[in-house]
């Protein structure tokens, strides 16, 4: 069975960093590039970041092309999202998914494994 655990969400400040993993199981991991997507209230579930099946190939939103880095560890199957100064447009549920090829896309239809998600709320 496969599972995306996301972990690393809760309650951030405005202007820190936010760092996230998706640690993968059931699957061969180093077959599947790997992407985080980010769903705010209100709006549909949109891209963020995804690496190649090599880590070599990354793709950004460009919400966050400059900001953000995506990375993946092959050997402990987990996949890292980083954005070092959160700002509103951040906020919400983050999802680790797994793609059906070795190479990112930005659209959701070419994932095939979800993780449950993450939740991004700003500390008050």
């Amino acid at each position: 069975q496969v599972r995306l655990q996301e972990s690393g969400g809760g309650l951030v400040q405005l202007g820190g960093a936010l760092s996230l993993s998706c640690a993968a199981s059931g699957l061969t991991f180093n077959e599947h590039a790997m992407a985080w997507f980010r769903q705010s209230p209100g709006k549909e579930r949109e891209f963020v970041a995804g690496i190649s099946w090599s880590g070599v190939t990354t793709m950004y939103a460009d919400s966050v092309k400059g900001r953000a880095t995506i990375r993946r560890n092959n050997n402990n199957q987990t996949a890292y999202l980083r954005i070092p100064i959160l700002k509103p447009e951040d906020l919400g549920d983050y999802y680790c998914a797994a793609a059906k090829t070795g190479w990112p896309a930005e659209t959701l239809d070419e994932y095939i494994y979800w993780g449950q998600g993450t939740q991004v709320t700003v500390a008050s």
